[in-house]
């Protein structure tokens, strides 16, 4: 052996060959071709056809000689296992081609593969009539990558892979390989420090405590949602009705030994009860593998993979699926804000950072105990775009709510003053996670029309739901978390007090339609000490139902789409407990169960009425009557559409007092009636409301040339429209004060 081999294999023995390539595999000899292999599992080693390897004395490697490359360079091999001291038959992996073109790799290093899930993670496939799995990892600046698993008892030195230079990226085919192995990848860093990492695109995971990557089976999915995507994209979700019901898919619903629903039991039971209360989306907390069930999946570990708590990709996909074919969208809580520390997986994945922000001012979130995203890199910057789009495209995902942007957006978010590292022009704007945003925006609006993407933003930043060319984020919509807040707070005075807080009601309209809104009532209002919706009511029982229901009417006749989380619908009075079930139990109640009612007539009503939802984001379609009757706490609106004459009218008044004869204006010379009644007796209400028509009176008021007299319920909202109209809809069955438990 030269010199120059024999350092090759020392390097290769040693686990320090940054390409095993350039020794293992066919090379030309003196005598012709040469077959190196390098198995340290094996006592012996030969040809299916009984030609016999030579083995290097004291090493692992082996060769065989040939006088010319064979027809295939694949040939069948079997060898003596150590271990178990059978034989074994297979191929070797160092005789196939690189697989990943250079295009590929050109485009990732810029930033801009966008299907970089097909190239990077674990493959099954077919090279040149061999079965296999193709493996791909970034690390640059690693001196050794290894796939290691079961199938090589863990051991680093058994499946090196390929160097693909300064892409940063490494490869390597492993044949007989089938689904549902687990593998790692082994990286010796420039540090010559040993870590094993999960695969960043690794498109399944074994479940929790298990921190090991999956190889997935081959997509075969077959989509029967193609009505569904057409109208997608010919829509126009700005002008139609979007009632968002947020669900953690753990703790929805759980078996009697508290182990989780899978996504087809989901399927059979989530979906027909949205359905049934009117909901035209799902949104779902983090589908993405996490390893702790406390973290409601905002700790990612696997980006690519979804849980597998609730089944496999395929079974997602059939979820999915089956919310299409019931119309209803669903939309993902994404998460590229942070990531965990956990040894495992993402952080200082090659020994040292790379995902994250080297500089730990910039790089950690010391609150959340998280690493942040270094945005200004183009591979890490493409994982995440790739990722977005893996969602949509893969599983057909209606949305993306970004989680948490506000600590994107600011370097000095939670930071106190000397901890944190000005960006170039000596702001505290990170101007590189701005231009992602930018540029996932403008990617998914481009690639898929009809899908939206949702901010979560808890500032004032300017034009998050804007377009990029006139300087905004180019997010669909934001969460109003200015509404939430003012309003969550002034529902919950004592009604005697309320008047002193009439403006955290009315203070929305100043800034209504500068953005294009949700109003969230979520997850997040409902956990640590902040007490469920039902629990925030002030009053007694039958107080704190009338409260509630009064607000979700005042949500539902606010401009904004609808956001509610779980358990709210039927007013829980326990705060959302991961690890358990929602207390289903409760709807045995009457008061329970008739404010699901409600919440289901309310979802009705806006998603039939053009009045309550066409206009969410323009100013035309809001028109106060009176927003200064503070004394008595009162609210008056008109909503309208671009259908003269079918605006609904509503009242909300936010005290238990009952008011009489209480005189609005309204837009036409129309009787009108009531075409729903917060207080009806159908919803566990004291039933006081206008039954029958109510007659137009020639007298004028608030700026209106007629008007009408109305009683108003105690704690109640009415919702009014008038008679022509509402006949013409169909609204004549609506719940209201004259229902039949009158």
């Amino acid at each position: 052996m030269t010199t120059e081999l024999n350092s090759e294999l020392q390097r290769l023995q040693a686990g320090a060959h940054h390409d095993p390539f350039q020794y293992l595999g066919w090379h030309d000899s003196e005598t012709g071709k040469v077959l190196r292999v390098f198995m340290p599992q094996a006592d012996q080693l030969e040809t299916q056809d009984g030609q016999v390897f030579q083995r290097f004395e004291g090493t692992d490697a082996f060769e065989l000689h040939l006088k010319a490359m064979p027809a295939s360079p694949h040939i069948p091999l079997r060898w003596l296992e150590k271990k178990s001291q059978q034989w074994i038959e297979g191929y070797s992996p160092y005789t196939f081609a690189p697989q990943i073109g250079e295009l590929d790799m050109h485009l990732f290093n810029e930033g801009k593969h966008l299907q970089a899930w097909r190239m990077l993670g674990a493959h099954l496939t077919e090279i040149e009539g061999v079965s296999g799995c193709q493996f791909a990892v970034w690390a640059p600046t690693a001196l050794r990558v290894s796939v290691v698993g079961n199938f090589n008892d863990w051991d680093g030195l058994r499946h090196p892979m390929r160097s693909r230079g300064a892409s940063g990226i490494w490869e390597l085919f492993i044949p007989d390989m089938a689904a549902g192995e687990a593998y790692k990848f082994e990286i010796l860093s420039r540090h010559h420090t040993i870590v094993r990492k999960t695969d960043p695109y690794a498109q399944q995971m074994f479940l929790r405590p298990e921190t090991t990557s999956r190889v997935p089976e081959k997509n075969t999915y077959v989509w029967q949602d193609n009505t569904w995507i057409k109208n997608r994209v010919e829509g126009d979700w700005r002008h139609q009705p979007m009632s968002i019901y947020e669900v953690h898919a753990g703790s929805w619903r759980q078996h009697e030994d508290g182990s989780f629903y899978k996504w087809r039991e989901l399927a059979e039971t989530l979906i027909p009860y949205a359905r049934e209360l009117g909901y035209t989306h799902l949104e779902l907390l983090p589908v993405s593998e996490h390893p702790l069930d406390q973290s409601w999946g905002y700790q990612v570990t696997g980006y690519y993979a979804p849980s597998a708590r609730q089944g496999t990709p395929e079974d997602f996909r059939y979820f999915i699926d089956q919310c299409h074919q019931n119309n209803l969208g669903v939309i993902l809580d994404w998460v590229p804000g942070h990531f965990p520390r956990d040894e495992f997986a993402l952080a200082r994945f090659i020994g040292e950072p790379l995902y994250e922000y080297a500089d730990p001012r910039k790089g950690e979130h010391r609150d959340w105990g998280t690493l942040i995203f270094d945005y200004g890199r183009l591979e890490v910057k493409n994982f995440l775009l790739a990722n977005a789009l893996y969602w949509i495209h893969e599983f057909h995902i209606d949305g993306l709510r970004v989680d948490a942007v506000a600590s994107m957006l600011y370097l000095d978010y939670s930071r106190p003053s000397g901890q944190w590292v000005a960006n170039q022009y000596g702001g505290r704007e990170n101007l590189e996670a701005v231009e992602f945003l930018r540029e996932l925006n403008k990617i998914v609006h481009w690639e898929y029309p009809g899908v939206v993407t949702i901010a979560e933003e808890s500032t004032s930043w300017p034009a998050v739901s804007r377009p990029i060319e006139i300087g905004g984020l180019g997010f669909s919509m934001k969460w109003n978390m200015g509404w939430m807040n003012d309003n969550l707070r002034y529902i919950s005075q004592d009604p005697i007090y309320r008047k002193y807080h009439h403006n955290q009601l009315t203070f929305s309209q100043m800034y209504a339609y500068s953005e294009n809104f949700v109003l969230p009532l979520s997850h997040d209002e409902v956990v640590h000490m902040k007490r469920s919706m039902l629990g925030k009511m002030p009053g007694d029982y039958w107080q704190k139902f009338a409260n509630l229901r009064l607000f979700y009417a005042w949500q539902y006749a606010h401009p904004g789409k609808k956001l509610l989380f779980m358990g709210s619908e039927f007013g829980q009075w326990l705060e959302w407990n991961e690890n358990v079930e929602l207390d289903w139990s409760l709807l045995k109640y009457p008061a329970h169960d008739s404010l699901r009612q409600l919440i289901g007539d309310l979802n009705r009503l806006y998603n039939t009425l053009p009045a309550l939802h066409q206009f969410d984001f323009e100013p035309q379609g809001f028109r106060w009557i009176d927003c200064n009757d503070s004394e008595q706490s009162v609210l008056s609106l008109m909503r309208s559409s671009s259908t003269p004459g079918a605006e609904v009218i509503v009242i909300l008044n936010f005290t238990p007092v009952v008011r009489h004869n209480y005189r609005i204006g309204i837009p036409q010379y129309a009787d009108y009636r009531e075409i729903l009644n917060t207080d009806s007796g159908y919803y566990g209400g004291s039933n006081c409301g206008n039954a029958g028509k109510l007659a137009v009176q020639s007298k004028p008021w608030m700026g209106f040339s007629q008007s009408l007299e109305v009683t108003l319920p105690p704690l109640g909202a009415v919702f009014l429209q008038s008679v022509k109209a509402a006949s013409e809809e169909s609204l004549s069955t609506s719940p209201s004060s004259d229902s039949s438990e009158a």
